[in-house]
C-alpha cells in the first residue's frame, strides 16, 4: 500500500514501512534526541539496529552545498 500511494502521487524513489521508522528516528535525532531514547521509542532491542535507521548524519547544510565550485579548469579532462 505504501509504494502504491508514493507511486500515485510520481515519488520515484523505493519507500517501504521502514522509510517511515528511518524518517521518525531520523528527525528525532536531528531535533537532538538520544540515540538510547530512540532505541525505545522504536521498540529495538539492540542499539544497533536503531544506528541503522538514524540517517541524521547524511544530511547536508547550506554551507557544505556552496563549498561546491564550479570554475573551468585549465587541466584537460
Amino acid at each position: 500500500m505504501v509504494q502504491a500511494r508514493a507511486r500515485a502521487i510520481g515519488l520515484k524513489k523505493r519507500v517501504c514501512c521502514h522509510s517511515f521508522r528511518a524518517t521518525g528516528i531520523t528527525e528525532y535525532m536531528n531535533a537532538g534526541g538520544a540515540l538510547d531514547i530512540a532505541q525505545r521509542i522504536a521498540g529495538h532491542s539492540e542499539l544497533s539496529t536503531t544506528k541503522i535507521y538514524d540517517r541524521s548524519q547524511d544530511r547536508l547544510t547550506i554551507a557544505e552545498i556552496e563549498r561546491v565550485s564550479f570554475q573551468p579548469s585549465s587541466k584537460p579532462i
